[in-house]
C-alpha cells in the first residue's frame, strides 16, 4: 500500500514538474503600436498583463516597441527569429502585417488585438472589445455632470475601433441628457500630446467642461489640458486618474490585459482557440468604468451607472457603435 501511494506521489510530482518545465519555457511576445510600451493607455496595458503572466504562470515575456507603421513586420520577424511561442500585435493597425506573418509562419502562434478577420487561420486568435459599452457609462456620466450642456470627444485616427468608443460616448450623453452638444474632432495622430491638447483647449473654449480622449498618446495632452483649465477630462483604455486626480472624472477601461493573461494562461494550460475571434465586453470583464470614477462622481449617478450596467449584461439595452448603429438608435429613441 505504502508503494503504491508513493508511486502516486511521485507521478504526481513528475506531473508537476513537467507543467512547470512546459511553462517556464514559453516565450511570449508583443509588438507594441507606435504609442510604445509607456503609452499610458493600451500598449502599457497589454505589457502588465504580459508581466502578469510571467510573474504566475512562469512565461517568459518580451517585447518590441514599433516607433512607425513600417517598424511592425521587421519587429515581428524579430520576434519569430526569437523563437517565441505567441507573438501578440497590439493595436488594430498591425491586422494586414500580423495576418501575413501567420499565413506564412504557420508553425508560430500570434494573437493580436483590436482586430477580427473574416478567415482567421489556425494560428492566430483575433481579440476586441465592446469599447463602446464602457464609453456609453462615461458618456451617462458626463451628461449628468456636465454644468454647461456642452462636452467633447477627441479621437485619435477614425476607424472601426475608435467608432466604438466615440458612438457609444454619445449615446450615453444622450440617455443622460438629450440637450447636452458634444463637440468632436480627430487629431489623425495616436501619438501627438500637444496637438491633443490644442484640440481640447479649443473645446474648453467653446464651452465644453468635460472631454473624452480615445487617442492614445494623444490623450496625453487631452488630460494636461484639463489639468491646466482645471475643468474634466475622462481618460481611456486604463485607470488614468493618477495622471491629473482632480480632473479625470472617471475613464473608460479596456482590459486589454485580461485579455493577454487570459490566453496565455489557456496556451499554458494547453488550450488554444486558434482561428476564432474573442470578444470581451461588460459581461466577460472586458470593460467597465474605472475604480477611481467614486471620488468625483456622486453616489446617485453612480447607482444609475450600475443599473445600466445590469440591462448591458441583461441584453437589454444594446449600445451603438458605429455612425449607422447610432442613427438607428437615436430613431428608436424619439
Amino acid at each position: 500500500m505504502k508503494k503504491i501511494i508513493l508511486a502516486t506521489a511521485l507521478a504526481a510530482l513528475m506531473m508537476s514538474c513537467a507543467q512547470q518545465g512546459t511553462s517556464g519555457e514559453l516565450k511570449i511576445a508583443m509588438v507594441t503600436d507606435v504609442g510604445g510600451v509607456n503609452d499610458q493607455s493600451f500598449n502599457q496595458s497589454a505589457w502588465e498583463g504580459l508581466k502578469r503572466a510571467q510573474l504566475e504562470l512562469g512565461i517568459k515575456a518580451s517585447y518590441v516597441e514599433s516607433n512607425q507603421d513600417a517598424d511592425y513586420v521587421p519587429n515581428l520577424q524579430s520576434l519569430m527569429d526569437a523563437k517565441n511561442n505567441l507573438i501578440w500585435g497590439i493595436g488594430f493597425k498591425m491586422g494586414d502585417a500580423i495576418l501575413e506573418a501567420a499565413k506564412n509562419n504557420p508553425d508560430f502562434k500570434f494573437a493580436i488585438i483590436d482586430y477580427a478577420y473574416e478567415n482567421t487561420p489556425s494560428n492566430l486568435i483575433g481579440v476586441v472589445f465592446k469599447a463602446e459599452e464602457a464609453s456609453f457609462l462615461v458618456g451617462y456620466i458626463a451628461g449628468k455632470m456636465t454644468k454647461s450642456n456642452i462636452v467633447g470627444f477627441v479621437g485619435g485616427i477614425k476607424g472601426n475601433v475608435i467608432d466604438g468608443f466615440d458612438y457609444g460616448y454619445h449615446a450615453g450623453v444622450n440617455y443622460a441628457n438629450p440637450n447636452v452638444r458634444v463637440l468632436r474632432q480627430y487629431a489623425e495622430s495616436f501619438t501627438d500630446a500637444a496637438k491633443g491638447k490644442v484640440i481640447t483647449l479649443e473645446m474648453y473654449r467653446q464651452g465644453a467642461d468635460i472631454v473624452y480622449h480615445a487617442a492614445g498618446g494623444v490623450g496625453d495632452g487631452v488630460i494636461e489640458a484639463a489639468r491646466e483649465s482645471r475643468r474634466w477630462a475622462i481618460g481611456v483604455d486604463r485607470d488614468q486618474n493618477y495622471l491629473a486626480p482632480d480632473n479625470v472624472l472617471t475613464s473608460a477601461m479596456k482590459r486589454v490585459d485580461n485579455a493577454i493573461y487570459n490566453i496565455a494562461k489557456d496556451l499554458v494550460e494547453g488550450r488554444w482557440r486558434g482561428g476564432s475571434t474573442i470578444v470581451y465586453g461588460l459581461k466577460e470583464g472586458g470593460v467597465d468604468i474605472a475604480p477611481t470614477t467614486s471620488k468625483h462622481v456622486p453616489l446617485e449617478i453612480l447607482a444609475e451607472v450600475d443599473a445600466l450596467k445590469n440591462k448591458i449584461i441583461a441584453g437589454e439595452l444594446v449600445i451603438p457603435y458605429n455612425e449607422t448603429t447610432y442613427n438607428e438608435w437615436l430613431a428608436k429613441r424619439k
